[in-house]
């Protein structure tokens, strides 16, 4: 081989190695391109989870957006909001109020024993109630289900006070009443499931909307508020004439339907 031929061979092979040394360069700087932009697209999606997150982290829960909402009071209420809720004859000299969360073990004992007789009572126009709804437990045992039960509630009144009466009853019945960490009131399907119990509630087309709807979880609010402002600080709490109705030398209420006559007679007294 001569040498000018020897040369030109190694030029050649110097040219085609140029021309592999750029086109690996190339595919290198592709690569590298990539891969930033992969990253950078994870860093914003990333970024943008945390964004949404922290978005929907400050957004108001349902019973935050409800305490704040216009409120529609259920019928057969008055007072500021609805939240005056009295049950019984009109020519009743004397009223109970009575204080209740619906998820309380304590008020489930005391409907339970004592209901009947303060429900005959108000028949008979021995007195009328005014209740107060309370939510409380939902903080304390966490969950909702005090304030969707006294939702429903309202929800009850609105078809009538005896509707009302008899739907409290049945949330706070042995076969309904949950265990106080069991949310189960949180559940609309369940409300409507204890409403199936009541006659003037089962298959109501409108109570089944209002439930479902939360057409009174406004006013639940407000109710629950109004517990807040009254000073009472444990349900069951019984008052007339702003005075505690309590078993005589306590201050515990009336847990049997004796010891309530005892009581509430004195109380009609005094």
């Amino acid at each position: 081989m001569s040498a000018r031929n020897n040369q030109a061979n190694k030029a050649a092979a110097r040219e085609r190695i140029r021309v592999e040394r750029e086109r690996q360069a190339k595919k290198d700087r592709a690569r590298r391109q990539l891969v930033v932009g992969v990253s950078a697209l994870a860093v914003l999606a990333t970024a943008g989870g945390i964004g949404y997150a922290v978005v929907q982290s400050n957004k108001p829960s349902q019973w935050e957006a409800a305490a704040k909402a216009t409120v529609t009071a259920p019928k057969n209420t008055s007072g500021t909001n609805g939240t005056t809720v009295v049950v019984g004859e009109a020519s009743a000299k004397k009223t109970l109020e009575l204080y209740e969360d619906s998820r309380c073990p304590v008020c489930a004992t005391f409907e339970q024993s004592v209901g009947a007789t303060v429900e005959k009572d108000v028949e008979a126009g021995k007195y009328k109630i005014k209740y107060v709804g309370a939510t409380f437990i939902d903080d304390a045992a966490t969950g909702e289900g005090s304030k969707n039960a006294l939702s429903a509630l309202g929800a009850a009144l609105n078809v009538s006070p005896e509707a009302f009466l008899k739907y409290k009853a049945a949330l706070y019945s042995t076969t309904f009443h949950p265990e106080e960490n069991d949310d189960k009131f949180a559940k609309d399907s369940y409300l409507l499931e204890v409403a199936d119990s009541v006659p003037a509630l089962k298959g109501n087309a409108e109570f089944k909307k209002n439930v479902e709807n939360g057409t009174f979880d406004a006013w639940a609010m407000k109710m629950s508020k109004a517990f807040d402002d009254s000073g009472v600080t444990g349900t069951p709490t019984l008052k007339m004439d702003g005075k505690k109705v309590t078993v005589a030398g306590s201050d515990n209420p009336p847990m049997t339907a004796a010891e309530f006559t005892t009581a509430i007679d004195a109380a009609l007294k005094g």
